[in-house]
């Protein structure tokens, strides 16, 4: 077993004990146990840091050319944006929600196949890492504004029935639900933008053209147009609340669509096999 995929394990059950404890701790209302999965989740991510550096340096170009790779460095961008949050409000009910999901990636992850392929010579540019990060980051910041519409929506249901489980005395106020959302698309935008911009010049240095109309890239833009029309809303029209998570929800659906649907359901200069040499 490469040192790499050990890594990879250990990062997956690290990922998997912070998950549980943000759990107990939500459900048991166990503080002590958010406070450890906080510091355990941590260790994964610094962790998680080492294991695609030494996939980088096994394969000689940034991993996410495969299923595998690409499903841990997604996981790696969400455990690593929710840390910023998290340093931000010290919400131990959105760790719960969103590690869960990172932590699902890499389940997935691991039952992929893991072997280091050539990278297909055509795609060996510079371009390569600066496109993949900044579309990664960009879906993570999503990511996190998805798991706030949830709460939202849960906390709004609540409210309205006046029905409280034991979950509504851990979730935040709307208002603060609703501006992590917000800051999240004020981020994840610009994000999702430069990954966009940066990718039409890579294939322009690719294949010679900025756009082909591949699946793939007929995906993205129909997923940065509708965070353009949340943003839009947001800023013109005041949308706010309910249609704000809603859309943010939506728009996070679309966007898994765009980088799992097409690369495995539909055939495109953008799936995985295309990335590997022949």
């Amino acid at each position: 077993m490469s040192a790499n995929i050990l890594m990879f394990k250990i990062t997956l059950l690290l990922y998997a004990t912070s998950t549980v404890l943000y759990l107990i701790d939500v459900i048991a209302r166990r503080e002590k146990a958010g406070q450890l999965a906080r510091w355990i989740l941590l260790g994964g991510f610094v962790l998680h840091c080492a294991t695609l550096i030494t996939r980088y340096v096994e394969a000689g170009y940034t991993p996410v050319a495969n299923l595998h790779e690409s499903l841990s460095f997604f996981a790696w961008t969400i455990v690593g944006i929710f840390l910023i949050f998290d340093a931000r409000y010290r919400m131990t009910v959105l760790g719960a929600f969103s590690c869960p999901l990172a932590l699902t990636l890499m389940v997935f992850g691991s039952a992929a196949p893991k072997t280091i392929k050539e990278m297909n010579p055509a795609l060996d540019s510079w371009w390569f890492p600066v496109h993949v990060t900044l579309a990664f980051l960009g879906n993570a910041v999503f990511t996190v504004a998805f798991v706030a519409g949830v709460m939202y929506l849960l906390q709004e249901r609540m409210l309205k029935s006046k029905k409280f489980s034991a979950l509504y005395y851990r979730l935040p106020s709307l208002e603060i639900l609703d501006t992590i959302n917000y800051k999240c698309l004020s981020f994840g935008f610009p994000l999702m933008t430069m990954g966009i911009i940066s990718g039409a010049v890579w294939a322009n240095s690719a294949w010679g053209g900025y756009w082909r109309w591949d699946p793939k890239e007929t995906w993205a833009l129909i997923t940065w147009f509708l965070y353009a029309a949340l943003l839009h809303g947001r800023l013109t029209i005041g949308w706010r609340g309910r249609r704000a998570a809603i859309f943010a929800i939506i728009g996070f659906l679309c966007l898994l669509f765009t980088f799992l649907g097409v690369n495995l359901l539909l055939s495109d200069m953008h799936s995985f096999s295309a990335m590997e040499g022949r």
